[in-house]
């Protein structure tokens, strides 16, 4: 195996702090797995590291790796490892302590370690990770497309399966056409729910229809709180991904149905949210945060991707130089995913 590899690092914030540097390649402790990279897929989270420090240590010590969502092949193992030998290949977890139930974290400390940012990230050929921050990726997709799992697609399912309980029958809407809007829309059509997307792309819509989408709402052209109501015959929406944040959240309470759900997802808009109180509480309108979501949850994503044979959507794939254009693809709003070919 060769010694030395590329990997990206940031000094701070700002693209000028990019740069594409060559490092050892590390060797894997006790409990530990040395991953050879296939890709890594953008969220727009790594837009916010790269661009504004979001989520850089403080204070920064290193040069930090950024992304966090990588797929790749186990080259070797530590002492001690049970999970993993060579030759699986394998996906990472966005939130590596987080296993199972509540997680880690208190009311005064809430927990904020994740990978790229302000752990190491995985823009590299080679990743160490321990064993418990990976699970074994889907059999039945790629390289590239396992790598959209970690963030969006858990994202997606956490919000409408692990803590929506959703069923056939039920309405769901989603904002935008994005990784986890695209996500939430895949998941909702494999539960048997009708979908809803919204968005100010014709094109984008067409593409959201063509994909089994029932209904695309431009926001452009109508008030898509109005479009919800006349779809559904005034009921509202029993799911909704509110993947923009700020006062958005207004549009998205008067659009839900009574006992619906709001999944607060996106802060494109700010991270300071607002919205009335009158159909808040008189819909009783469930609002839940969702931090991507633990490992168990990702093992059953896998296993709903295997058994349904559906398949990520890729927009746009970069090779390792490219990840600046990357970047910049995902700020033209990419519909589905941006990934980084590594392997």
């Amino acid at each position: 195996m060769t010694k030395t590899m590329k990997r990206w690092t940031l000094n701070g914030a700002g693209r000028d702090n990019l740069k594409l540097a060559e490092a050892e390649v590390p060797t894997p402790g006790p409990g530990e797995i040395l991953v050879k990279a296939a890709a890594a897929s953008l969220n727009y989270r790594d837009k916010l590291l790269v661009d504004l420090g979001f989520g850089l240590p403080a204070p920064q010590t290193e040069p930090l790796t950024p992304l966090s969502d990588l797929s790749g092949t186990v080259a070797a193992v530590g002492a001690g490892v049970t999970r993993f030998a060579a030759g699986d290949r394998v996906i990472s977890t966005f939130l590596p302590d987080w296993i199972d139930g509540n997680g880690p974290g208190t009311a005064r400390d809430p927990n904020g370690r994740t990978l790229g940012g302000p752990m190491q990230g995985v823009l590299a050929d080679y990743v160490v990770l321990h064993e418990d921050w990976a699970v074994r990726a889907p059999d039945t997709l790629t390289g590239l497309q396992s790598s959209t799992l970690p963030c969006a697609g858990l994202t997606a399912w956490t919000a409408l399966v692990e803590r929506g309980r959703l069923r056939a029958g039920q309405t769901v809407v989603v904002i935008g056409t994005g990784g986890v809007s695209i996500f939430g829309m895949q998941i909702a059509l494999m539960h048997g729910a009708q979908v809803i997307v919204v968005s100010g792309d014709d094109k984008k819509l067409a593409w959201a229809r063509e994909l089994g989408a029932h209904h695309g709402i431009n926001r452009q052209k109508e008030d898509w709180v109005e479009a919800v109501y006349r779809l559904t015959g005034d009921r509202g929406a029993d799911h909704i991904l509110e993947t923009i944040g700020g006062a958005h959240l207004d549009k998205s309470l008067r659009a839900a149905a009574v006992g619906g759900r709001i999944s607060l997802i996106g802060v494109i808009d700010g991270f300071e949210i607002s919205g009335g109180f009158g159909p808040f509480a008189r819909k009783r309108v469930v609002v839940e945060g969702i931090q991507v979501g633990h490992r168990r949850a990702l093992e059953d994503l896998v296993a709903a991707f295997e058994l349904s044979g559906a398949t990520p959507v890729i927009d746009a794939v970069y090779t390792m130089a490219d990840f600046a254009d990357a970047l910049d693809h995902l700020d033209r709003g990419p519909f589905g995913k941006v990934v980084v070919e590594i392997g």
